[in-house]
């Protein structure tokens, strides 16, 4: 008879928290080591405007975003849609795409990776990386290990730019 796995519980007052550039917060809440390689699970909160991801894709994981609050832009493969609260997108293997606030909202994003690789690791690397602690070199030598695979995407550099 297998073992049923413990439930992971992720407490807000006790979850780690990393700022990253433009005053996002990304809270950490479930890593695929905790899940048993099930998900990862990350709440970012974005100011008027800000930067999320830039154009990428996954290999292995199809990355979901739900809007907890404000409004999300989103690059899904050529085309930028905007999410508003309560609205969901799930991001297939292979799809580039990218996201950041929508120009005059901040955004309250909900993140869910399935199948997952751990990937806290690469949210630390990012924040040492914007605090100058570590060589920015190391995010695209990191792609393989951490499934995140950067790509340019002119249909995003028009939508963020505003044309």
């Amino acid at each position: 008879m297998s073992t049923i796995p413990a439930p992971v519980v992720a407490r807000a007052a006790t979850a780690e928290r990393l700022a990253h550039a433009q005053q996002s917060v990304m809270t950490l809440l479930a890593d695929s080591s905790e899940t048993g390689g099930a998900l990862s699970v990350h709440r970012s909160t974005f100011p008027n405007g800000g930067d999320g991801a830039p154009s990428h894709f996954h290999t292995d994981a199809s990355e979901s975003l739900f809007v907890i609050s404000g409004r999300l832009q989103v690059l899904t493969g050529d085309e930028v849609i905007v999410l508003e609260a309560g609205d969901f997108v799930t991001i297939p293997p292979g799809l580039p795409h990218a996201f950041g606030a929508a120009a005059g909202h901040d955004a309250d994003v909900l993140a869910v990776f399935t199948p997952a690789a751990d990937r806290f690791d690469y949210y630390r690397l990012l924040e040492r990386v914007n605090a100058g602690e570590a060589d920015p070199a190391e995010i695209p030598a990191s792609g393989e290990r951490y499934d995140n695979h950067y790509v340019a995407s002119e249909a995003w550099q028009r939508a963020r730019s505003g044309e």
